[in-house]
């Protein structure tokens, strides 16, 4: 895979991954808990439908086998499931998607402690950039009442998922080949929703709600997320993260149009600097390669 391929599968992951906020709002009674149990119920069926075609018998072999590297995988993708629906649940879908763009800073820290990654200059300014409008949002929203829980809540995310990389990052350094790394995704399903079913009970989602989780938990989840472990062989873990920054834009703009949830000046102002420093990092990346530009 080319590096130009690798950066348009990871568009297509996030332009699938920011769809949640927005069907999140059409739901009718589905509430906090029961919904991420859904969706995370939705997300294991699928995964177990789809790894169960590609591995087989060997899926159940990996997971019975699995090793710590698999398993803190596993427990990284609970903790990102549940807390991005929980904190949807708490406050606006701009603010959660700004809280989570905190992910390439924190990736990138992480993979300079733990990996000794030495990143190139771009990827630094590129970070520093999309820093600058993440700030500049942050700061519009929280004058407007900014959910100090949902936000707390939300902050897990990008903390996990910074492990997460890092994790997946390692294991592809130690010639395990991401597909290894696969089952763990399911493993975070299955966590996710053994924990929310005891908080969700009695479940009330009426079929047009449980549609929607359906929808949520196979294409908004399950496929994408199997997508970003293959990618994980392809690009560094900070340059993942950062082009999963592309979800905050794609994310509110889905809310704004389609949930009536209108951004403030301060967002869409932020959101075009990230779109700014994404744009200069993958342009410096293609000229570096010779033919790809």
């Amino acid at each position: 895979m080319t590096h130009r391929q690798a950066v348009a599968l990871m568009v297509l992951v996030t332009l699938l991954w920011s769809i949640a906020g927005v069907v999140t709002r059409q739901l009718e009674a589905a509430g906090s808990f029961e919904l991420t149990f859904w969706r995370s119920f939705f997300n294991a069926l699928a995964l177990c439908l789809i790894l169960g075609v590609m591995r087989g018998a060997a899926l159940w072999r990996s997971l019975r086998h699995g090793g710590r590297w698999l398993w803190l995988s596993g427990l990284c993708w609970a903790v990102m499931f549940t807390a991005f629906m929980v904190a949807l649940t708490l406050t606006s879908v701009a603010n959660v998607l700004v809280t989570m763009a905190l992910g390439p800073l924190v990736t990138a820290l992480f993979a300079r402690l733990f990996l000794r990654h030495a990143l190139p200059r771009r990827t630094w300014l590129a970070i520093f950039g999309a820093g600058l409008g993440i700030a500049w949002m942050f700061g519009g929203e929280a004058g407007d009442g900014l959910s100090l829980a949902g936000t707390l809540v939300a902050s897990a995310v990008p903390l996990a998922g910074a492990i997460n990389w890092t994790v997946l990052q390692r294991v592809d350094g130690d010639g395990v080949a991401a597909q290894d790394m696969l089952p763990a995704v399911l493993i975070g399903a299955v966590l996710s929703a053994l924990v929310c079913l005891p908080l969700a009970w009695p479940l009330q989602a009426s079929p047009h709600d449980l549609g929607l989780l359906a929808v949520l938990g196979g294409v908004q989840l399950a496929l994408p997320c199997l997508l970003v472990v293959r990618l994980s062989r392809e690009l560094p873990a900070p340059e993942i993260a950062l082009l999963a920054l592309l979800e905050v834009v794609f994310g509110v703009a889905w809310a704004w149009l389609w949930a009536g949830e209108q951004p403030s000046p301060s967002v869409l102002t932020g959101g075009l600097l990230v779109l700014l420093a994404l744009v200069a990092n993958e342009v410096a990346a293609l000229r570096r390669v010779p033919g790809q530009a």
